[in-house]
């Protein structure tokens, strides 16, 4: 597959990932904490994501549907530092 050709993919897939959870451009930088700046940029084919991002953006919009469907919550705080937790903590010590 050429560069061009996979980046014509990659624009479309996140165009329809944004467009699926009827967002516009700043909504969506602002639900995945990407910058407006950057997603206008792989949006309009200027740069080139790297693959992993449409992946996980893909995998992050899939769960977050599932949960939502099946009213499930989950209370993460992104203020706590995972390493940093006690039940990290505890994990690294039990092994």
């Amino acid at each position: 597959m050429e560069k061009e050709e996979k980046l014509e993919i990659q624009i479309k897939r996140l165009k329809k990932i944004r467009e699926d959870l009827g967002m516009n451009r700043t909504e969506f930088s602002r639900y995945v904490d990407i910058p407006l700046r950057t997603l206008e940029e792989w949006e309009a084919g200027r740069r080139q994501m790297p693959d992993y991002v449409l992946r996980l953006l893909t995998y992050y919009t899939k769960v977050e549907r599932l949960l939502a469907e099946q009213k499930i919550e989950l209370n993460i705080q992104p203020e706590i530092k995972v390493f940093e937790s006690e039940h990290f903590n505890k994990a690294s010590k039990e092994r």
